[in-house]
């Protein structure tokens, strides 16, 4: 499976080179770095370690964890975390599935795959961003602001078999047969390969990250939503982990599904402080961030982290049983599985 995060994310730091970010915390030099960044009083406790793998350095979609690590939440549930970065793309999955780490921060759509085409028994536990971020985006000058713009032209992908079914989805829905748009694989030039003009438009790319970081280059920007042109809704950023550590260490994970939450609270109430205290843990060598691209990406976090009827964690049967048949009548996974078989609740 190619992660459509480590590409995306992967060519926005392309683009970010010569872009100094607010100084911070370098937490790894290398991907597959792991940083202790409980705060120093933590040493004096006797405190529960709970290894945390994210799809990728630390940016706006883990502005929660950050904070409750900094105001000090998961301390006070008797936690120590441990961030670890991804040296493959499914690290998050293939790491806490062989109980190489405890919780990783993944996409909805790759624990169904994995479910169902590998046998491997991951399980969500909460719901990170209730909304979908992937968007297919062009830059302003292209003129694309609607699926039926897409005629002619060319689509560039990370090379994963999701957003191609996104994009041909995407144009069945709008009426168009899939040969009336070209789908380029451009692999980790997803954004370079827009602004140099190679594509007119690319799917795979954050309304989070990658949209506000255009911008801030100085490119308009527009964006389609899958999910409003025939992809089902569908949760974008859950935390996972093995189904067989959701029984075993039920208590350990609510603590830490509690204290996420309270960073969540916190976050909503004092996004500035968020902000501030993402960057405090920036990996500074492998990918800066920038103050003000990271406000607009929080902000937009917040806005998608919950909606209507799903709070932040919640997560929907229906919406993953959804997904599932769309997955399967897509040809992305090869047999059904049962949602409940993958959706493990721990909080309220």
């Amino acid at each position: 499976m190619k992660n459509k995060r480590f590409t995306a994310v992967a060519t926005a730091a392309a683009i970010m080179l010569g872009v100094c970010g607010c100084a911070g915390n370098t937490a790894s030099s290398t991907v597959g770095g792991s940083t202790d960044v409980s705060s120093a009083s933590s040493e004096a406790k006797d405190l529960e370690e709970v290894s945390v793998v994210l799809d990728w350095y630390p940016n706006g979609s883990h502005v929660f964890l950050y904070d409750a690590i900094e105001e000090g939440y998961y301390e006070e549930e008797g936690l120590k975390i441990k961030v670890e970065f991804p040296s493959n793309t499914n690290d998050a999955i293939s790491m806490t599935s062989a109980g190489k780490a405890d919780i990783g921060f993944y996409y909805m759509h790759d624990v169904i795959q994995a479910n169902a085409n590998q046998n491997i028994p991951v399980v969500s536990i909460g719901a990170a961003v209730q909304n979908p971020v992937n968007v297919l985006m062009s830059l302003g000058d292209k003129n694309i602001k609607t699926v039926a713009d897409l005629k002619g032209k060319k689509i560039g992908y990370g090379g994963s078999v999701l957003n191609e079914a996104f994009v041909k989805t995407m144009l069945k829905n709008a009426g168009l047969k899939e040969d009336d748009a070209e789908l380029i694989d451009v692999g980790f030039e997803l954004m370079s390969s827009m602004t140099t003009g190679q594509v007119d438009a690319t799917i795979g790319g954050f309304i989070s990250h990658e949209v506000p970081e255009l911008e801030n280059q100085g490119f308009t920007v527009n964006y389609i939503k899958p999910t409003e042109n025939g992809v089902p809704d569908y949760t974008e950023l859950v935390f996972v982990t093995s189904k067989e550590n959701a029984e075993k260490n039920a208590d350990k994970l609510t603590r830490f599904l509690r204290a996420t939450k309270k960073g969540y609270e916190h976050v909503k109430a004092n996004p500035e402080k968020g902000v501030e205290n993402l960057l405090k843990n920036q990996n500074t060598e492998n990918f800066p961030l920038n103050k003000d691209v990271e406000t607009k990406s929080v902000a937009t976090i917040l806005s998608l982290a919950e909606k209507d009827g799903a709070p932040f964690l919640s997560q929907s049967e229906e919406t993953w049983t959804n997904n599932i048949k769309w997955m399967l009548d897509a040809g992305i996974i090869t047999k059904s599985v049962d949602a409940k078989d993958m959706i493990v609740k721990l909080v309220d």
